[in-house]
């Protein structure tokens, strides 16, 4: 499978401290080259010293080929020393595919398991965390949560967006075809026919009702003159009719607007009842409901409007990842300091909270695991070889420049430790 290339930034500057401490480790390594030529001569030149800088040459030789050995060991990873294509160096450019797969798999072996997941959710208590951070965003570290934040808006960024998109779209298209609509619908209409609430729809379709008739007499009167004899239409008595029958419309409704006991109202209140039964229970009107919503869902403008909601959801996502202080002001970030009080106390909300993300996060590793992972394979090799490069050196390399400093010092500590035995034993 061809993978697109995507070109990435290669001139990111290196931090400053991989700069410095490459300074260090190389200025070491150059000094150990100076003492044991220095050393040496001085062995030459004073034999009665010689014992005593034979030690010094030893170390400095040592230390040399300590610092060269991790310094070839080091650059091998990245590039080819000195440029020359020795086999085996560039390790991670060479390998970037295999790295990607490599790294994907342990992401599903370690992390993308429903048991694993499970676990690991079951320790965690996300409402609590969440609730300490809403009710005080500037608390702890700001150094973790601007880290953080860059991290999120660094992966909503890497990923493709229409894979990632068709991820989440078809999540939500599959949540909504295995949750059955009908005896949810029934069960709200029951519940607002209990309530009472149902009366503001009631009142709102009469009035509806009332300005239509109004907006469309002129209809009304027309249907009765095309179906009146012609000695009504020429005697007038279809004007008569039509008059007649828009007033005794309108007096209908205006009297079902105020009286709440009116017999057409209570008729429609036991449709709206017989309805809710018939959600709920009747497998007919359950079949034909499933079979609209699955038409709802599969409509090309459903699919855009899902489309179109997850591009907000990550617009919306990256603002705030960009910015956490801005979502935290105003209004908006009263609410969510309410909210993260709110989760501290109540001790059976938390309770719920967490078993809800437990078991979203169990159930998206379970249905979308392989999805995940085969997503990172691709997205790391879709990187630019250098990028990649770069961008691990830059994250790693301020460690790795100080093995080159220890294997310096420790090659001088064998050196000297291995010609110490050796005049023991001349």
């Amino acid at each position: 499978m061809k993978h697109r290339s995507v070109t990435r930034p290669v001139g990111e500057p290196a931090p400053a401290a991989l700069v410095r401490m490459r300074v260090v480790a190389t200025g070491l390594l150059v000094a150990m080259v100076i003492l044991f030529l220095v050393s040496r001569a001085l062995v030459d030149i004073d034999p009665a010293r010689g014992t005593a800088w034979s030690f010094v040459r030893a170390f400095a030789e040592a230390a040399m080929v300590g610092g060269l050995a991790d310094w070839f060991a080091i650059t091998a990873l990245f590039r080819h020393p000195l440029g020359i294509p020795i086999p085996h160096t560039a390790i991670v450019p060479r390998n970037k595919d295999r790295i990607g797969d490599t790294l994907a798999q342990f992401l599903r072996d370690n992390f993308l398991i429903p048991s694993v997941v499970g676990r690991r959710m079951r320790r965690l208590d996300v409402a609590g965390a969440a609730g300490r951070w809403l009710a005080d965003p500037k608390g702890g570290s700001g150094r973790v949560r601007r880290g953080g934040s860059r991290l999120v808006a660094e992966m909503l960024q890497a990923f493709d967006p229409e894979r990632l998109g068709g991820m989440v779209k078809a999540a939500v298209g599959a949540r909504i075809r295995a949750n059955e609509a009908s005896p949810i619908l029934g069960q709200l209409l029951k519940a607002a026919i209990a309530e009472n609430r149902h009366a503001p729809l009631l009142d709102g379709a009469i009035r509806w009702a009332a300005r239509t008739l109004g907006q469309n007499e002129h209809l009304i009167r027309a249907m009765v003159h095309q179906r009146a004899g012609s000695i009504l239409r020429w005697t007038g008595l279809d004007e008569t009719v039509s008059d007649k029958l828009i007033d005794g419309l309108d007096k209908l409704l205006n009297e079902m607007a105020v009286d709440p006991t009116h017999p057409l109202r209570l008729k429609a209140e036991e449709g709206l009842d017989r309805l809710a039964w018939d959600l709920q229970y009747d497998p007919e009107v359950r079949a034909r409901i499933e079979a609209l919503k699955a038409e709802l869902v599969d409509n090309p403008a459903v699919q855009r409007w899902l489309d179109g909601l997850w591009e907000q959801a990550r617009a919306g996502l990256l603002r705030v990842a960009r910015d956490p202080e801005a979502a935290m002001a105003g209004k908006l970030g009263d609410m969510l300091r309410q909210l993260g009080e709110t989760l501290q106390t109540d001790r059976r909300l938390g309770v719920t909270i967490n078993r809800f993300v437990r078991r979203t996060v169990v159930g998206i590793a379970a249905d979308y695991g392989d999805g995940i992972v085969q997503l990172v394979s691709e997205t790391v090799r879709s990187w630019d070889a250098r990028t990649i490069t770069r961008r691990l050196e830059n994250a790693v390399g301020r460690d790795l420049q100080y093995i080159r400093v220890n294997g310096t010092l420790v090659g001088g500590l064998v050196g000297l430790i291995i010609h110490a035995v050796d005049l023991a034993l001349a």
